[in-house]
């Protein structure tokens, strides 16, 4: 059994690592060892706060350090593909916050660099490996809803801040990109594969971002799938999927906790399964040790990342273009 401990590297001083940190603290694999800023006093300002042994004043920096194993980037989405590929032409394996690039060319860019490399990439979807997620599969897959048909997700909130990233077009916003990924990938992960077609409609603001998307798209299989996304209606997040015996609810499919309910339909009655959970974001720090450690593929794939890059790709074509738009 390998002992080594993998040491973690935080790329930027983002608000979402606060949820990551706890959980390489928690875990027996991982230490979290530093944290790099374009600015060096921010840098030691946020290793002070959060206890971090080192502080980088560039990402090169981090990068450069031998003693790093594993880099966290929890950069704006444009950054992620540049970054990632730096990493890993760096030696380092890479946990990366959705999305892990805006294009299927940036997500093929990345695997060459990995298949080069050598390294583990892996797209931090934290709900993906949560137990709730996991028997939500494992549901459909033993047929308890009967042939699967139609899959409906909803991921909304109301974004007040004008200055916030995610409505900045450069900055790779979007609430298809921010939120709308979830139910998009959630849809992905049950069938198994990409859709063969989409159409989505959208609202966006000056700059072009999308503050609110509707989506809907059919797989090969027959499969139907409808999901919304959006800044401009109150907070909601949901799953519903249809089969042609019952059909699964899951009111909290994209932040589950410690406690989850999840509500079967069947023959006319609905019964409540429930699932014990974990601390949300711990599943993402260990699949990176067992792929590191032991070779393992990660849960979240470059397979998967690049259909889910994909989907999206051709529903904002489709928003684009006002008709459908087929995948390859």
């Amino acid at each position: 059994m390998p002992t080594k401990i993998l040491n973690w590297g935080l790329l930027s001083t983002a608000q979402i690592n606060r949820d990551l940190i706890p959980p390489i603290r928690d875990s027996e694999r991982n230490e979290l060892v530093g944290v790099a800023s374009r600015d060096l006093e921010r840098a030691r300002a946020y290793a002070k706060k959060w206890d971090i042994p080192r502080a980088y004043g560039s990402y090169e920096a981090l990068l450069a350090d031998p003693e790093i194993d594993v880099v966290y980037i929890s950069l704006p989405n444009s950054l992620h593909t540049e970054w990632t590929i730096q990493s890993a032409q760096s030696g380092k394996h890479v946990l990366c916050e959705k999305p892990l690039a805006l294009s299927t060319k940036e997500v093929d860019a990345i695997r060459t660099a990995v298949e080069r490399s050598g390294v583990v990439v892996a797209e931090a979807f934290m709900y993906r490996h949560h137990p709730q997620t996991q028997q939500v599969k494992l549901l459909v897959d033993e047929g308890q809803i009967g042939k699967l048909q139609l899959i409906r997700g909803s991921f909304t909130f109301q974004l007040e801040n004008e200055g916030d990233i995610r409505l900045v077009s450069k900055l790779g916003g979007g609430s298809i990109w921010d939120v709308g990924c979830y139910p998009i990938s959630y849809a992905n992960f049950l069938v198994g594969e990409q859709p063969e077609s989409v159409f989505g409609w959208q609202i966006c603001n000056q700059d072009g971002v999308d503050l609110q998307f509707v989506g809907q798209f059919r797989y090969p299989q027959g499969v139907l799938a409808q999901f919304d996304s959006g800044f401009l209606t109150p907070e909601r997040a949901q799953m519903e999927i249809v089969g042609n015996q019952g059909s699964l609810f899951i009111p909290n499919p994209f932040k589950p906790g410690w406690s989850n309910l999840i509500r079967l339909t069947r023959d006319g009655e609905t019964k409540e399964i429930s699932v014990p959970g974990e601390e949300l974001y711990s599943g993402e720090v260990e699949d990176m040790a067992d792929a590191v450690l032991f070779g393992r593929t990660p849960r979240i794939s470059l397979d998967d990342s690049r259909g889910n890059v994909a989907t999206i790709q051709a529903l904002l074509e489709s928003a684009s273009l006002g008709k459908p738009v087929h995948l390859n």
